[in-house]
C-alpha cells in the first residue's frame, strides 16, 4: 500500500488542523493505521493509532483529549483531527500502516511497514 499525507500548515496556538492520509489499494480496511511525528532534532514519536476490526483508537498521553484519529474505509483515507494545538506539537507528521500490528506494539514505529511522506505542522505561539 502507498500512503500520501496532507493537510499540514501553519496555525496559531489554540487552533486546529485536520491531516489526511490517502492509501492506495482495495484492502484499506485490513490495515491498522497510525500517526507519528518528528520534531526537529528529536526522534520520531507515536501520536495515535487505530486498530481495524473493530476500530479502536489509541493515543499518546501528550495528545489525549486534543487529537482524534479516524478512518473512512470507503475513501481509503485516515484522518487526524488536531485541536488546541500548541507550539510543542510542531513537527513533521507521518501516517503509517500495516496489517500485522498487535496492541502491544501499536506505538512502535518498527511495527509499521508502510509510511507516507510526511506533512509539516507548525504551531506559532
Amino acid at each position: 500500500v502507498q500512503l500520501q499525507a496532507s493537510g499540514g500548515g501553519l496555525v496559531q496556538a489554540g487552533g486546529s488542523l485536520r491531516l489526511s492520509c490517502i492509501a492506495s489499494g482495495r484492502t484499506f480496511n485490513r490495515y491498522a493505521l497510525a500517526w507519528f511525528r518528528q520534531a526537529p532534532g528529536k526522534e520520531r514519536e507515536f501520536v495515535a493509532a487505530d486498530k481495524r476490526n473493530p476500530s479502536r483508537p489509541y493515543y499518546a498521553d501528550s495528545v489525549k483529549g486534543r487529537f482524534t484519529i479516524s478512518r473512512d474505509n470507503a475513501k481509503n483515507t485516515a484522518y487526524l483531527q488536531m485541536n488546541s494545538l500548541q507550539p510543542e506539537d510542531t513537527a513533521v507528521y507521518y501516517c503509517a500502516a500495516d496489517t500485522g500490528v498487535i496492541t502491544s506494539t501499536m506505538a512502535e514505529a518498527s511495527a509499521y511497514s508502510y509510511w507516507g511522506q510526511g506533512t509539516l505542522v507548525t504551531v506559532s505561539s
